[in-house]
């Protein structure tokens, strides 16, 4: 059980996930990828006058399966696996979030003050919450895939255009994470 509430080595974690898609491609030649699952949920809910929704979605019925175990792993894991012991950034990067006005590390991942319902009413928030959603939509549509579509299930594949989608993902959050976040923090 202790196993379960610490991160597990990348030599342990790595492989499990790199698993998933032999698994996928034995039992049945399913392709990995949430942004199309997300086109098949789409599909078998929405009235079939949109020409993107309209194909024959019942052939990958087994998308609501994998989604309802996305939503119940985490669900379990919330409950029963939750760690109590709070989450330590890095001091340096702590200090240089304090030097934006991010205090608030309650929950690190997702600070209070970039990311929540008060933060969307200010010009600040608004651009992090809406506007990054749209773009990461539009992004995912454009590049006909996520990064775990590509990152690895594209590239297990040996796919040309997963690699190209992968080194633009990589090259697109370090030009956010160093550059553009960055400058949006400091105004």
């Amino acid at each position: 059980m202790e196993s379960f509430l610490k991160p597990w080595p990348w030599y342990v974690a790595g492989p499990l996930i790199g698993l998933i898609i032999p698994t996928l491609l034995i039992i049945g030649n399913k392709n990995f990828g949430i942004s199309s699952s997300l086109r098949h949920i789409c599909a078998s809910c929405i009235p079939k006058n949109i020409d993107y929704f309209q194909y024959n979605w019942k052939k990958e019925i087994w998308v609501w399966m994998f989604i309802g175990g996305i939503f119940g792993g985490a669900l379990i894991a919330s409950t029963f696996f939750s760690n109590p012991d709070s989450i330590h950034i890095n001091p340096k990067l702590a200090l240089e979030l304090e030097q934006y006005g991010v205090t608030d590390f309650s929950n690190p991942f997702l600070p209070t003050q970039i990311f929540s319902w008060e933060s969307i009413s200010t010009w600040r928030g608004f651009l992090f919450v809406v506007i990054g959603g749209i773009l990461i939509g539009f992004g995912t549509r454009y590049a006909d895939g996520c990064t775990s579509g590509h990152s690895i299930m594209g590239l297990s594949a040996m796919n040309w255009p997963s690699l190209v989608a992968t080194v633009c993902f990589m090259a697109g959050g370090f030009l956010a994470a160093n550059l553009i976040v960055p400058f949006i923090l400091s105004m």
